[in-house]
């Protein structure tokens, strides 16, 4: 982990106040805060800080936020020196911050870093002119478009070391560049074309405001709606054809019975064909019937009983 320490005294300016703009925003990105909370705001504030001052912060500045947050000066120099977002040396008009990180450097970073030591000089120190700075950075996640830079707040990709130092040459006189890929790619699509989405109106919005949009959205919705409607109305008909006719007999309906006594009979004697009725003779009654009474004898009037049950008169004698 570098260490980052702030500016030699030589290069840090005496004072450092917001202008009326920035101090309006500054105002705006507090109130976002409750009573007692506004620490919360430290990063806008320095963020805005440096850009006010070209790009960097100096000691003066870092104080002058604590005073409007009302924190410890130390508190912000604590944030100021962890976020390396934050500049604490002079850069150049065209800070380049190049990537050194594995899927760079196997894709010929380092070649970069020799044609920026040639053409700026040492990390973190700025041309005679003021126009160039620059210092190697962690991954920026350009990764499939590596070798990449950061300068100031564009991406520039695919470099070589050929067209890297042409755009430093570019950026150095005044000439415009263009952000991105430096070898003629789209994006970070396959070198050579896309073989997915050859479409434009797959992706181009610009497509859907030519001709008359409006209505070709409308009649394909009206073509959709016709074809459903064709469609539910065939399934209709298949359904229609397939239904059994009122006066045809059900070819897997269940025989009936003919026989009328078989009809007449109750459920329950139907339902339990073969089993004997409790009132059958030769069939018991009661637990008593099945088990001889004590000695062999018989009670007279359970017998009677059985025997009523049974179809003979009460009153016939028992022998």
């Amino acid at each position: 982990m570098s260490v980052r320490r702030l500016a030699p005294d030589a290069v840090q300016p005496a004072s450092f106040a917001f202008d009326a703009a920035n101090e309006n925003w500054v105002d705006q990105q507090i109130a976002k805060y409750p009573e007692g909370r506004q620490a919360s705001a430290v990063i806008p504030l320095l963020w805005k800080a440096q850009e006010q001052h070209d790009g960097w912060l100096p000691r003066a500045a870092i104080e002058a936020v604590a005073r409007k947050l009302g924190m410890a000066p130390m508190r912000v120099m604590e944030v100021a020196t962890f976020y390396t977002m934050f500049n604490l040396q002079p850069v150049g008009e065209h800070f380049v911050q190049l990537c050194g990180t594995t899927p760079c450097a196997l894709r010929g970073a380092e070649a970069l870093k020799k044609v920026c030591q040639d053409v700026i000089g040492p990390q973190s120190t700025v041309t005679a002119d003021g126009k160039l700075s620059w210092l190697e950075v962690e991954c920026l996640g350009a990764c499939c478009n590596a070798p990449m830079a950061q300068i100031n707040f564009d991406y520039y990709e695919d470099l070589t070391p050929e067209n890297f130092k042409a755009l430093l040459e570019d950026l150095r006189h005044g000439r415009p560049t263009k952000p991105g890929p430096q070898n003629g790619r789209s994006g970070s699509e396959p070198l050579g074309g896309g073989e997915t989405l050859k479409d434009p109106a797959l992706y181009d919005g610009t497509v859907i405001g030519a001709g008359d949009w409006q209505k070709r959205v409308t009649e394909q919705r009206k073509a959709a709606a016709e074809a459903a409607a064709a469609k539910a109305a065939a399934e209709a008909e298949a359904k229609k054809a397939d239904a059994p006719k009122p006066d045809a007999p059900k070819a897997d309906a269940p025989k009936t019975d003919a026989t009328p006594a078989a009809a007449a009979k109750p459920a329950t004697e139907t339902a339990a064909a073969g089993r004997p009725k409790p009132s059958e003779p030769g069939q018991p009654t009661s637990a008593a019937n099945d088990t001889p009474a004590a000695g062999g004898k018989v009670d007279p009037k359970s017998a009677a009983e059985s025997d009523k049950s049974a179809g003979t008169p009460a009153d016939k004698p028992v022998k």
